[in-house]
């Protein structure tokens, strides 16, 4: 499963976080999504019912859906057993590193300095997340590869498609695209055609 998701996140080199406070129905959702180019999704806990959303989307087509925002190994075994393919963290947290592990279910990593990079690393995270970017800004990236240059690196908050392709230049291995993307507008009146436009110019902006 671990091949597969990070797989499909170097393929893509992004991924969907629809954070929004209401998702119906999200079968459609990854549908647009998928259609734009980005085939892995993060429901963030963030969102009510988000293990639901994960059961539902959990056999959706060419998508790989994971949790995200998980903070304890409750919330990491709940999302596991709705069907998470991944799940993603805003902190370095060992009890979701363990859960993960043991369910053989890859973690992406929430970290800002170098220490807790590295510290996720060993942890045993697929990949680090660097959250919130937009704060240190695509020339951290540079930074963090300099002493840690095959730390694979996912850059998150504050990404649209202006400034995505920055950070991937600058050595991240993928971006995420939240409400630049997936806006509660669209999803609320089921204007798939306009996710998909979002996404895929996402993706044709992001190629370093």
């Amino acid at each position: 499963m671990t091949a597969d998701v990070m797989e499909l996140l170097r393929e893509d080199r992004a991924l969907a976080l629809p954070r929004l406070a209401d998702i119906p129905d999200p079968l459609p959702l990854l549908a647009a999504l998928a259609a734009g180019g980005i085939h892995v999704v993060e429901f963030a806990f963030t969102t009510p019912g988000v293990t639901d959303l994960i059961a539902a989307s959990a056999d959706a087509p060419g998508v790989r859906v994971g949790a995200g925002t998980v903070t304890t190994a409750a919330e990491a075994r709940d999302a596991i057993a709705a069907g998470a393919a991944f799940l993603v963290t805003p902190a370095v947290i060992t009890e979701v590193a363990e859960a993960g592990a043991a369910h053989g279910v890859p973690v992406i990593m929430g970290a800002f300095t170098p220490t807790e990079a590295l510290g996720a690393h060993r942890l045993g995270a697929a990949a680090v997340k660097i959250f919130p970017a937009e704060t240190v800004g695509p020339g951290y990236f540079r930074h963090l590869h300099g002493p840690f240059p095959h730390l694979p690196l996912v850059a998150s908050g504050g990404l649209h498609e202006g400034n995505a392709a920055e950070y991937l230049r600058a050595g991240a291995l993928a971006v995420t695209a939240g409400s630049s993307v997936v806006s509660a507008t669209d999803v609320a009146e089921g204007r798939w055609d306009a996710v998909t436009e979002r996404a895929r110019a996402f993706q044709a902006a992001s190629r370093p």
